[in-house]
Protein backbone atom coordinates (compact mmCIF):
# COMPACT_ATOMS: atom_id res chain seq x y z
CA UNK A 1 0.00 0.00 0.00
CA UNK A 2 1.37 3.42 -0.97
CA UNK A 3 2.11 5.97 1.73
CA UNK A 4 -0.12 9.01 2.02
CA UNK A 5 1.42 12.45 1.50
CA UNK A 6 1.27 13.02 5.26
CA UNK A 7 3.09 9.74 5.95
CA UNK A 8 5.72 10.60 3.35
CA UNK A 9 6.34 13.99 4.97
CA UNK A 10 6.74 12.37 8.40
CA UNK A 11 9.50 10.16 7.00
CA UNK A 12 11.58 13.22 6.01
CA UNK A 13 14.29 14.55 8.31
CA UNK A 14 16.56 17.56 8.12
CA UNK A 15 19.98 17.88 9.73
CA UNK A 16 22.23 20.89 10.27
CA UNK A 17 26.01 20.75 10.33
CA UNK A 18 28.61 23.39 11.14
CA UNK A 19 32.39 23.27 11.15
CA UNK A 20 35.20 25.77 11.48
CA UNK A 21 38.97 25.52 11.25
CA UNK A 22 41.69 28.12 11.67
CA UNK A 23 44.27 28.76 8.98
CA UNK A 24 47.68 27.19 9.48
CA UNK A 25 50.93 27.52 7.54
CA UNK A 26 52.49 24.60 5.70
CA UNK A 27 49.20 22.81 5.02
CA UNK A 28 47.21 22.29 1.86
CA UNK A 29 43.83 24.02 1.66
CA UNK A 30 41.27 21.30 0.93
CA UNK A 31 37.59 22.18 0.57
CA UNK A 32 34.96 19.84 -0.76
CA UNK A 33 37.73 17.37 -1.52
CA UNK A 34 39.48 19.85 -3.85
CA UNK A 35 42.99 21.15 -3.18
CA UNK A 36 42.78 24.90 -3.68
CA UNK A 37 45.87 27.04 -4.27
CA UNK A 38 46.35 29.30 -1.26
CA UNK A 39 49.27 30.41 0.88
CA UNK A 40 47.95 28.47 3.88
CA UNK A 41 45.66 25.59 4.66
CA UNK A 42 43.38 24.73 7.57
CA UNK A 43 44.57 23.32 10.86
CA UNK A 44 43.08 20.05 12.01
CA UNK A 45 43.69 16.41 12.90
CA UNK A 46 42.38 15.20 9.51
CA UNK A 47 42.71 17.19 6.28
CA UNK A 48 40.49 19.83 8.01
CA UNK A 49 37.96 20.02 5.16
CA UNK A 50 35.28 22.19 6.80
CA UNK A 51 32.86 21.64 3.92
CA UNK A 52 32.83 17.87 4.16
CA UNK A 53 32.82 17.94 7.97
CA UNK A 54 29.75 20.20 8.03
CA UNK A 55 27.96 17.96 5.52
CA UNK A 56 28.83 14.81 7.48
CA UNK A 57 27.45 16.36 10.66
CA UNK A 58 24.27 17.45 8.82
CA UNK A 59 23.73 13.85 7.66
CA UNK A 60 24.46 12.45 11.11
CA UNK A 61 22.15 15.01 12.71
CA UNK A 62 19.27 14.20 10.38
CA UNK A 63 19.58 10.51 11.19
CA UNK A 64 20.38 10.95 14.92
CA UNK A 65 23.60 8.95 14.51
CA UNK A 66 25.88 11.25 16.50
CA UNK A 67 28.55 13.49 15.01
CA UNK A 68 31.88 13.18 13.25
CA UNK A 69 33.77 13.77 16.49
CA UNK A 70 32.14 10.65 17.90
CA UNK A 71 32.73 8.54 14.78
CA UNK A 72 36.21 9.82 13.91
CA UNK A 73 37.71 11.23 17.13
CA UNK A 74 40.71 13.52 16.86
CA UNK A 75 42.31 11.51 19.65
CA UNK A 76 42.54 8.47 17.35
CA UNK A 77 45.82 8.39 15.40
CA UNK A 78 44.05 6.43 12.64
CA UNK A 79 42.37 9.67 11.53
CA UNK A 80 45.47 11.86 11.53
CA UNK A 81 45.63 13.46 8.09
CA UNK A 82 42.53 11.51 7.04
CA UNK A 83 40.93 12.19 3.66
CA UNK A 84 37.56 13.72 4.53
CA UNK A 85 36.02 12.46 1.28
CA UNK A 86 36.56 8.92 2.62
CA UNK A 87 35.06 9.95 5.96
CA UNK A 88 32.02 11.48 4.23
CA UNK A 89 31.52 8.32 2.17
CA UNK A 90 31.67 6.27 5.39
CA UNK A 91 29.01 8.55 6.91
CA UNK A 92 26.80 8.24 3.80
CA UNK A 93 27.16 4.45 3.96
CA UNK A 94 26.23 4.48 7.66
CA UNK A 95 23.18 6.63 6.92
CA UNK A 96 22.00 4.10 4.32
CA UNK A 97 22.78 1.12 6.58
CA UNK A 98 20.43 2.69 9.11
CA UNK A 99 17.52 2.82 6.68
CA UNK A 100 17.75 6.32 5.23
CA UNK A 101 18.08 7.71 1.72
CA UNK A 102 20.01 10.93 1.21
CA UNK A 103 17.84 13.26 -0.86
CA UNK A 104 19.55 16.63 -0.91
CA UNK A 105 22.48 18.56 0.56
CA UNK A 106 23.13 22.30 0.67
CA UNK A 107 26.23 24.01 2.04
CA UNK A 108 27.55 27.54 2.40
CA UNK A 109 31.22 28.32 2.96
CA UNK A 110 32.24 31.56 4.71
CA UNK A 111 35.72 32.65 3.61
CA UNK A 112 37.16 36.07 2.86
CA UNK A 113 39.85 34.40 0.77
CA UNK A 114 40.56 32.61 -1.46
CA UNK A 115 37.88 33.00 -4.12
CA UNK A 116 36.12 29.65 -4.40
CA UNK A 117 33.84 29.97 -7.43
CA UNK A 118 36.36 28.34 -9.84
CA UNK A 119 36.27 25.17 -7.70
CA UNK A 120 32.53 24.98 -7.02
CA UNK A 121 31.62 22.39 -9.66
CA UNK A 122 34.48 20.07 -8.71
CA UNK A 123 33.46 20.28 -5.04
CA UNK A 124 29.82 19.51 -5.88
CA UNK A 125 30.88 16.50 -7.95
CA UNK A 126 33.08 15.17 -5.11
CA UNK A 127 30.29 15.58 -2.56
CA UNK A 128 27.73 13.96 -4.85
CA UNK A 129 30.01 10.99 -5.55
CA UNK A 130 30.79 10.44 -1.85
CA UNK A 131 27.09 10.59 -0.94
CA UNK A 132 25.73 8.60 -3.88
CA UNK A 133 23.89 11.60 -5.35
CA UNK A 134 23.93 13.52 -8.59
CA UNK A 135 25.51 17.00 -8.50
CA UNK A 136 22.07 18.54 -9.05
CA UNK A 137 21.18 17.34 -5.53
CA UNK A 138 24.15 19.17 -4.00
CA UNK A 139 23.96 22.91 -3.44
CA UNK A 140 27.19 24.75 -2.69
CA UNK A 141 27.94 28.41 -2.43
CA UNK A 142 30.58 30.63 -0.89
CA UNK A 143 30.34 34.03 0.71
CA UNK A 144 32.68 36.52 2.26
CA UNK A 145 31.82 38.08 5.57
CA UNK A 146 32.60 41.61 4.34
CA UNK A 147 35.79 41.57 6.47
CA UNK A 148 33.80 40.87 9.66
CA UNK A 149 34.57 38.13 12.18
CA UNK A 150 37.38 35.57 12.09
CA UNK A 151 36.59 34.65 8.47
CA UNK A 152 36.73 38.31 7.46
CA UNK A 153 40.06 38.74 9.22
CA UNK A 154 41.27 35.67 7.23
CA UNK A 155 41.93 33.68 10.39
CA UNK A 156 39.97 30.65 9.17
CA UNK A 157 37.02 29.28 7.24
CA UNK A 158 33.62 28.01 8.34
CA UNK A 159 30.91 26.01 6.63
CA UNK A 160 27.27 25.32 7.37
CA UNK A 161 25.27 22.53 5.75
CA UNK A 162 21.79 21.10 5.72
CA UNK A 163 20.85 17.61 4.63
CA UNK A 164 17.46 16.20 3.73
CA UNK A 165 17.01 12.48 4.25
CA UNK A 166 14.07 10.10 4.08
CA UNK A 167 13.50 6.92 6.05
CA UNK A 168 13.31 4.11 3.51
CA UNK A 169 10.17 2.01 3.31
Amino acid sequence: MAKTASEQLRSLRVGLGYDVHAFAPDRALILGGVTIPHHQGLDGHSDADVVLHAIADALLGATRLGDIGKLFPDTDPAYEGADSLKLLKAVADLVRENGFDILDIDCVIAAQAPKLSPYRDAMRENIARACGLTPENVGLKATTTEHLGFEGREEGISAQAVALVCRCC
